[in-house]
């Protein structure tokens, strides 16, 4: 059963290959994925429009100021997963995707990133400061150098629409 298994293996790496040779590019079924991720791009865009697409997987707003993630990177589900130099917050508990991240000091609103009522977790990734999250002008929580990490915002889940960095 396994040597059939793998002689099919075999066999499919070789068509495709052969396929790749003969008519210069790869078939059609093996950018589905990039395809699905275009689509996931173009549907975020179409409903937060002025950002700038980076990749197929990132788009920056305000000239690199606040960079959306649409999909966590493989193996990384559940897992605070900031980029050293940002603080992030997600759209989902435990670290769930779309992501969010700004690195100005001071206080911003969200709703300048349409990120108003949709933080659920976040995750802070700089040396020093922290960054506080707030409803109007009532504190939710905070996160920093002391406490990097807050994988459920509840009771305060998708309240968040002004955060204020101490740098």
């Amino acid at each position: 059963m396994v040597s059939a298994i793998r002689f099919r293996a075999a066999v499919a790496a070789v068509v495709t290959c052969a396929l790749v040779l003969v008519t210069g590019s790869t078939p059609a079924w093996a950018d589905v994925g990039d395809r699905a991720a275009r689509e996931e791009l173009r549907r975020y865009l179409s409903t937060h429009p002025g950002g700038t697409p980076i990749n197929d997987n990132e788009i920056s707003y305000g000239d690199g100021a606040f960079v959306v993630t649409l999909r966590a990177p493989v193996g990384t589900y559940g897992v605070a997963d900031c980029p050293q130099g940002w603080y992030c917050f997600y759209d989902r508990p435990s670290y769930g995707y779309p992501r969010g991240r700004l690195s100005d000091c001071g206080r911003q609103s969200l709703s300048t990133w349409d990120w108003q009522f949709r933080v659920e977790s976040a995750h802070y990734n700089l040396a020093s400061g922290s960054v506080s999250f707030y409803y109007h002008g009532t504190w939710l929580f905070d996160v920093g150098a002391a406490n990097r990490v807050r994988s459920d915002a509840s009771p305060y889940r998708n309240w968040a629409n002004y955060v204020d960095r101490r740098c």
